[in-house]
């Protein structure tokens, strides 16, 4: 049987219009004005509410197999599909074992065999030494790889110095797919820790100061001499400095392989509206100051900055030392999964943009970084029908039963934000309705690039 999903306002690459998508067997066969559905079709009636593709959030830690007691398949994916997000790519160095080789990879697709409301692919890990692993992953199906240019939290996933990296990114570059970099540099990190040791690490100001802005731009910098000389495809992660845009536009304008991400966090919170002791505002990078994040704001605007993910990093709460309230013993990592499209939503409505361009940031750019742009991220005839039905006027207080992830702990607890998921569709069946909650079943599959 054809359903014809009616809306007001269905998103397109081409614009927001009144229509159908006429859907049969899981699938979009085509589209069509509300005068011109056909009468033998059953129509599903979604009034005012938008119809936007499902969003894809290519920078989320899921940490299973190994740490599912932080996040697993089954909690992370309700989140998403409670926030929009219809397809999530898996960061490699939250789970145990990490994701630099293939059994690794096969262990984390056996732990979210049968756990998944919504679909999941992997990134691969780009360590110290596992040069000789890159290819077969990628051989594998993974979507590309994630390094790390500084201490990444967990001991099991080295960083890489220049050399090791290196050494990597002739193989990289001839599997054709990107190397996604948290771009942070140890040396400006030392160098401010040194007149930091007796400073009030409740503060957050202390924090911010211990990660500066000159950790970011360096990395920058020598990344971008490094894609100039091997020719991969980079991805800056979790951009939070305006400081390196005018660099990366000039990258761009010179016709490197270069992409670039920032976070919900970003764009929504400022360093001077972090309160005392507030560990849940901590991140790697860290929020920064109000002029810098509408620096990032203008970057997006500008199309230097190509992507919003959420860098969804959760930890049980104890991990973010909330009753000490220290900055420096606190776990750094912010989760927003279920909550980032109302955030960007709001925000981006403030500033004279429109959800076909939230979509574009969240949906159709982390769609294409990921290789995955043929099969999610858009709406047309042959496509898979999954799609989110977003109410644009509703305006609410976010709390704790809206989060959804497997630790209520969130700095955008108590925000009020424009916009909320109605329902979400994976393969013509609903699989999250407000107020209702989630089907039953777990049909959410991995995507491989092969």
């Amino acid at each position: 049987m054809v359903q014809a999903h009616v809306s007001e306002a269905i998103v397109t690459a081409g614009g927001i219009k009144a229509g159908a998508l006429l859907v049969e067997d899981g699938r979009i066969v085509g589209g069509c004005g509300i005068d011109e559905i056909p009468g033998d079709v059953m129509r599903v009636e979604h009034g005012k509410m938008a119809l936007l593709p499902g969003l894809v959030d290519s920078h989320v830690h899921i940490n299973e197999p190994g740490r599912g007691d932080w996040e697993g398949f089954e909690t992370a994916t309700q989140a998403a599909a409670a926030g929009g997000y219809t397809t999530l790519v898996d960061m490699p160095l939250n789970g145990l074992p990490e994701t630099t080789n293939v059994p690794a990879l096969e262990a984390k697709r056996a732990a979210a065999e049968g756990h998944c409301v919504v679909d999941w692919a992997a990134w691969g890990g780009c360590v110290a030494d596992n040069q000789g692993e890159l290819e077969g992953l990628a051989a594998a199906g993974v979507c590309g790889f994630k390094c790390f240019l500084v201490y990444p939290g967990c001991e099991g996933f080295t960083m890489v110095d220049q050399a090791q990296l290196e050494a990597a990114l002739p193989a990289i570059a001839r599997t054709g797919l990107p190397l996604l970099v948290h771009a942070e540099l140890q040396g400006p990190i030392d160098e401010a820790a040194e007149g930091l040791k007796d400073k009030d690490w409740r503060s957050y100001s202390t924090y911010l100061a211990s990660r500066p802005d000159e950790a970011e731009v360096a990395a920058v910098r020598m990344l971008i001499g490094l894609c100039r000389k091997y020719g991969f495809r980079l991805h800056i992660v979790h951009l939070a400095t305006g400081l390196a845009l005018e660099m990366l536009r000039e990258a761009k304008a010179e016709g490197l392989p270069v992409t670039v991400e920032t976070c919900p966090h970003y764009l929504y919170f400022s360093a001077e509206r972090v309160p005392y002791g507030s560990t849940v505002h901590k991140c790697a990078p860290p929020i920064r100051s109000e002029r810098n994040r509408e620096l990032l704001w203008q970057g997006l605007r500008d199309g230097v900055i190509d992507l919003v993910a959420t860098d969804h990093s959760p930890c049980p709460a104890e991990m973010k030392r909330m009753d000490v309230g220290r900055f420096d013993l606190a776990w750094g990592g912010i989760a927003s999964l279920s909550v980032a499209l109302p955030v960007m939503f709001t925000e981006a409505v403030r500033r004279g943009f429109g959800l076909g361009d939230v979509m574009r940031w969240m949906g159709t750019a982390p769609a294409k970084l990921a290789g995955l742009e043929d099969r999610v991220g858009s709406l047309g005839a042959g496509r898979e029908a999954t799609f989110v039905v977003f109410d644009m006027e509703a305006e609410w207080l976010i709390g704790v039963n809206d989060l959804y992830f497997r630790h209520k702990v969130s700095p955008y607890l108590g925000e009020r934000v424009k916009g909320r998921v109605m329902e979400t569709w994976v393969r013509g069946q609903r699989v999250f309705e407000y107020g209702a909650g989630f089907a039953e079943g777990r049909t959410g599959r991995e995507l491989r690039l092969c």
